[in-house]
């Protein structure tokens, strides 16, 4: 993977965590900077752990579907960017705006756990492919971390609409990022 890949890819998977992070800034009454800043430091080391997790797990299986990674990382990729697509265009239900309300430490680290599966998976795909896993964890939780900051800080001015609307983006994003791998893997 390229610079320019682990970048799309750590915003990617930090779209989900914004959209989330909007929706707490909109439940919020005057979110402050700080209370902003602790939600991206917690959402952002959960989602560059998770990654790392998932890519250990995939490092573990490789030697048996060596010919067939790069399909792998494709259909994952494609897999949980189509979610991602359906989920943003999909209405949203009562049960994330109550989540939404809770504050707490506990809370946003439940929030960050749900939305960082798909950097689990993603971990796993990319145990297929050879890429600095370390500095992809990094971009992921620094883009993460990034991007929950602003959306507190924006969740009351621009609401839920945007929220789904970036992870439609992310969504994309990761099908494309799982297209140019698959491409370079058969072109290669």
């Amino acid at each position: 993977m390229n610079p320019l890949s682990i970048l799309l890819l750590g915003f990617a998977m930090s779209t989900d965590a914004f959209a989330a992070a909007v929706g707490k800034g909109a439940a919020m009454t005057r979110p402050r900077l700080g209370q902003a800043l602790r939600a991206g430091v917690i959402f952002g080391m959960i989602e560059a752990t998770t990654p790392v997790l998932g890519w250990l797990l995939g490092r573990g299986a490789s030697r048996y579907i060596d010919a067939w990674d790069h399909w792998i990382a494709f259909g994952l990729l494609l897999l949980l960017g189509l979610h991602m697509v359906w989920n943003g265009l999909k209405a949203e239900a009562d049960g994330p705006a109550d989540a939404a309300r809770r504050h707490g430490v506990v809370g946003l680290a439940i929030t960050g756990l749900s939305t960082s599966i798909d950097a689990l998976a993603v971990g796993v795909g990319l145990a297929f492919v050879d890429v600095p896993i370390a500095a992809v964890a990094l971009v992921i939780g620094l883009c993460t971390f990034g991007m929950v900051t602003l959306g507190i800080m924006l969740g009351r001015v621009l609401g839920a609409v945007v929220g789904r609307r970036a992870e439609v983006i992310g969504g994309i994003i990761l099908v494309g990022v799982g297209a140019a791998i698959l491409y370079g893997h058969l072109r290669g």
